[in-house]
């Protein structure tokens, strides 16, 4: 393969390189809705080998002995199974069938009930095979997942709606009361 040279390109013509790296393919679009409980939080994310479950397992469950959670995690090779864990049968099933919908290679999905996304990030994210994550939210979330040939991938999500206003200052004060009633600030 020749050494790629960037004097070749402009603006209106491209690289003559690309023919040799770029292959036309179909791409297509799904949007896959996560259907959950409105007391469970969900978490989506991306990692990168079969140990992902066991060790995410270990991750949440060393936040607290009282979390309930349900995973699940597409396994891109190999077998392809969706391997799945947890300590509530319901939030496994759940995890299971969102994993299952969005289909997409490599990307893991944890509901969560009596704890919060906040509490379980920061372990999560620490789990070495973790690449990354999408989303954490009690919100309705749509995953926005990209279709080739080569199978199907998270592009991005669509979590909550959209904001109709600013916050005043009698919202700023609502704010700061209710992190402080939760316990989350001082």
């Amino acid at each position: 393969m020749p050494p790629i040279t960037f004097e070749k390109c402009d603006l209106i013509g491209g690289c003559s390189w690309q023919h040799e790296f770029v292959t036309a393919t179909s791409l297509s679009w799904d949007v896959v809705s996560v259907d959950k409980p409105e007391d469970v939080n969900v978490v989506i994310g991306q990692a990168h080998f079969i140990k992902t479950v066991e060790d995410l397992h270990e991750a949440l469950v060393g936040v607290s002995p009282s979390i309930r959670f349900g995973l699940a995690f597409c396994e891109a090779s190999g077998p392809r199974l969706v391997r799945r864990t947890g300590n509530d049968s319901e939030l496994v099933e759940l995890a299971t069938h969102a994993a299952l919908a969005i289909a997409a290679g490599h990307c893991f999905v944890v509901f969560l009930r009596e704890g919060f996304p906040i509490n379980v990030l920061n372990p999560v994210k620490a789990v070495p095979e973790v690449c990354g994550i999408y989303c954490a939210t009690a919100n309705p979330v749509d995953i926005v997942v990209a279709v080739t040939p080569r199978g199907r991938g998270i592009v991005g999500v669509i979590d909550g709606q959209t904001p109709i206003g600013v916050e005043t200052d009698r919202d700023v004060a609502a704010r700061r009361d209710l992190l402080r009633a939760i316990g989350y600030k001082l």
